[in-house]
Formats: C-alpha cells, sequence, structure tokens
C-alpha cells in the first residue's frame, strides 16, 4: 500500500506547488496560450494520482480486481506492490476515490447540460428578436445584428455557429474594430476554449474546498480571454483590438472604482496597449515539454516497484 499513498502524497504536493509556481511566475500573461497547457498538465496530474492510487487500492482489497489489473504481470511483480498488506484502508480509499470520480463525471455532465441549455435559450430569443421575414430561409450567416441599446457581442457556438452584434455596438465599433471582435470570437471558436470552461467548471463545483481546482477555473476563464485577444491582435493590431474591447465595455462600468463581473476588462485592455515581451521560441518550448511530463511522473511512480521487480 506504499504506492497509492505515494501517490496522493504527490497528488496532493503537486496541487499545492504548481498553483503557486504559476501565480509567482511572470510569463502566464505574455504566454496564455502556454499557460493553459501548463494548467491542463498540472490537473491532468493531479486526476491520475487519483485514478492510479484508486486502482491500486483497489486490487489491493479485492482479488477480483486484482487479478484484471496484474493478469499479464508475473508473481514478482505482484509481489513487489504488498498488495496483501493494506487491509480496511484499501477499499477505503479505493471507493472514496471511485465516488469522486463518479462525482466529477456527473458534476461534467451537468456543466455541459446548463451549457446547452443556455444555448438554446439564447437561440430561442434570437429567433424571437430577429425572427425570419416571410420567404426568408433559414442560411449559414455568421453574423446577425440585433437592435439593441447596449453594445454587446458574443459567439454563440453550436452546429450553427455566428456572432450575434447589437445595433449599439456597430454604432460604436468603427472601422476593422468590428473586425477584431470577430477574431476574437472566432479565437474562442478555434480553440476548445468551451471545453476548458466546462471542465474547469465542473471541478470547481464538484469540488469547492479544493484550491486548486477552484485557481484552475479563475486562470481558464482569464486566460481564454488573453488567448482570444492575442489572436485578434494578430489579425488586426493591439490597439485596433483594444479600442474594440473598449467601446464594447465603456457604458458598463468596467473602467470605474466599482468592481463588475467584467472587472478584468481594464487590465486586458492595458495589456493590449503595453505589450510585453513575449517568451523566445526556445524557451517557449521549453515550457510545453516540462508541462507534458508532469502528468508522466505518476505514471513513473506507479510503475517503479514492477519495473524493479522485472530488473
Amino acid at each position: 500500500m506504499m504506492v497509492p499513498a505515494a501517490l496522493l502524497l504527490l497528488g496532493a504536493l503537486t496541487a499545492v506547488i504548481a498553483p503557486r509556481m504559476l501565480a509567482r511566475a511572470d510569463w502566464p500573461d505574455r504566454e496564455p496560450v502556454v499557460a493553459l497547457w501548463v494548467w491542463q498538465c498540472v490537473v491532468a496530474a493531479v486526476l491520475l494520482c487519483c485514478a492510479l492510487s484508486m486502482t491500486l487500492s483497489a486490487a489491493a482489497a479485492w482479488q477480483a480486481v486484482r487479478g484484471q489489473v496484474f493478469a499479464p504481470a508475473p508473481s514478482a511483480v505482484v509481489e513487489a506492490y504488498a498488495l496483501g498488506v493494506g487491509g480496511p484502508w484499501a477499499a477505503t480509499t479505493a471507493v472514496t476515490l471511485a465516488c469522486g470520480g463518479l462525482w466529477t463525471v456527473a458534476m461534467l455532465v451537468r456543466e455541459v447540460a446548463r451549457a446547452r441549455a443556455r444555448r438554446r435559450r439564447r437561440r430561442t430569443e434570437l429567433l424571437v428578436r430577429a425572427p425570419l421575414l416571410p420567404g426568408e430561409a433559414t442560411g449559414n450567416d455568421r453574423l446577425t445584428i440585433l437592435e439593441g441599446e447596449r453594445s454587446d457581442a458574443w459567439w454563440l457556438p453550436g452546429a450553427a455557429p455566428r456572432l450575434v452584434v447589437t445595433t449599439a455596438a456597430l454604432r460604436r465599433l468603427k472601422g476593422r474594430q468590428l473586425d477584431a471582435v470577430l477574431a476574437h470570437e472566432q479565437g474562442h471558436a478555434q480553440a476548445p476554449h468551451d471545453w476548458l470552461l466546462h471542465c474547469s467548471g465542473a471541478l470547481a463545483g464538484g469540488f469547492p474546498q479544493v484550491p486548486v481546482f477552484a485557481a484552475f477555473r479563475d486562470e481558464m476563464h482569464r486566460l481564454v480571454e488573453l488567448a482570444a485577444d492575442d489572436m485578434a491582435s494578430r489579425r488586426f493590431g493591439r490597439l485596433t483590438t483594444a479600442l474594440a474591447l473598449v467601446e464594447l465595455n465603456e457604458d458598463r462600468g468596467v473602467f470605474g472604482p466599482t468592481p463588475t463581473d467584467r472587472a478584468q476588462v481594464p487590465q486586458r485592455v492595458h495589456r493590449l496597449l503595453t505589450p510585453p515581451d513575449r517568451l523566445t521560441a526556445g524557451r517557449r518550448l521549453r515550457l510545453t515539454a516540462a508541462a507534458a511530463l508532469v502528468p508522466v511522473v505518476p505514471v513513473l511512480v506507479a510503475f517503479v516497484p514492477g519495473l524493479r521487480a522485472l530488473g
């Protein structure tokens, strides 16, 4: 039972140390895409530690599971894991972790269902506010204009994705600013940002007392916006993208002293107007490779006794 305990300890250390290291680093805002990858690898490593610990604990608790997990392994490998000394703690650990895994899946299903319900509700509202004219067929138009007094624009994903823009936003957006807004929303659509938000929301909602999952959710919401901003600025310039953000959010009070639900908009505008130096290609590659190795560590820990027995 030493390996399952070591895996749980490794998962706990990763969950505590990695977010603190990322919070102190100065490069996530400069390279949001790399930061998104690093966060995914960290959370994947934590979940992998729990999954491997659950599997080995179940193998120690029940002979039927042990026979399935170690079916092709020689007896020396099975003996190396000392599965017979787990006692009642093995079954308790396995059941607890299995319940956590099922709860995570349930929370993810709930997040996806809620997102689809919101999407259907918005499409219904869109048909009410912008109905088809008599004789007009449903087309593949990616842009829908709504009559509205508030500047707003959003991407509506689905089978027929489209950008929805209000008339107030059209009056405020000048020149290529509308193209920058479209590029920003397309950046969300091209990358799996919606699934990142679903997964992070499911973990944070299912385990609100686990700080790493709450930090994961908050950082996903922040970093996906920065990544989409960068995609728009590469095509239409940082100044144009920043001005588009200002025009869309100026009447929401986000630039005032009172915090709002869009309090990160001023920081995004400042970042676009004073762009930080990007990391070199070599350092980006090293960070990406190092992050990819983080989930490998739990696998190595789980396989070390077996590899020693075979060696």
